[in-house]
């Protein structure tokens, strides 16, 4: 291998990775990764999520989050792990998993659930999750409670709406 094709690797791998961070710029500050952490994974979350129609917290009937399921994917599509919850957690199909603790979200538009930032706890088993620091969920699309009625005549019922997000997860450098 010559210097001239290590010099030409190296820049198309700096284009590469400031294609990735120019995309992560646009993100809102609430749900920026602080400094000193790098991406380590990036998958497409592709699922959906359970509500029930129930008495909420301030004493109102309405829709009521339950929980996710959905399949991570890679680049090419091919699943690599799974998420779902209560409580959150990603899971590797190498048996490696993290849960973590939200910090912030950010609104992503009318009918899509926020961008949202979350604080990993220490992995379970070794393998894809080990070291993961945070996870950013960005490019939502769908998953809101449904629109559908939801009152005393309906409680109990229970509603699945799908959707789709980047999971990006990211270590200490």
């Amino acid at each position: 291998m010559t210097l001239h094709h290590l010099t030409r690797t190296a820049l198309a791998a700096a284009v590469i990775a400031s294609f990735s961070h120019a995309a992560l710029a646009d993100v809102p500050a609430d749900v920026q990764v602080p400094d000193g952490n790098t991406v380590a994974l990036e998958t497409v979350g592709v699922g959906a999520i359970t509500y029930m129609c129930e008495t909420n917290d301030d004493g109102d009937v309405a829709w009521v989050f339950k929980g996710p399921a959905a399949a991570l994917n890679d680049g090419e599509g091919a699943q690599v792990g799974s998420y779902y919850g209560p409580p959150a957690t990603w899971e590797a199909f190498d048996g490696s998993k993290v849960t973590g603790t939200q910090l912030a979200t950010a609104a992503n538009g009318d009918g899509n659930i926020p961008l949202q930032l979350v604080e990993a706890n220490p992995a379970e088993g070794e393998g894809a999750m080990t070291g993961v620091t945070y996870i950013q969920r960005l490019n939502t699309e769908g998953g809101v409670a449904p629109d559908a009625p939801c009152d005393a005549d309906h409680e109990g019922a229970t509603s699945v709406v799908t959707y789709q997000a980047d999971y990006i997860f990211w270590t200490a450098e």
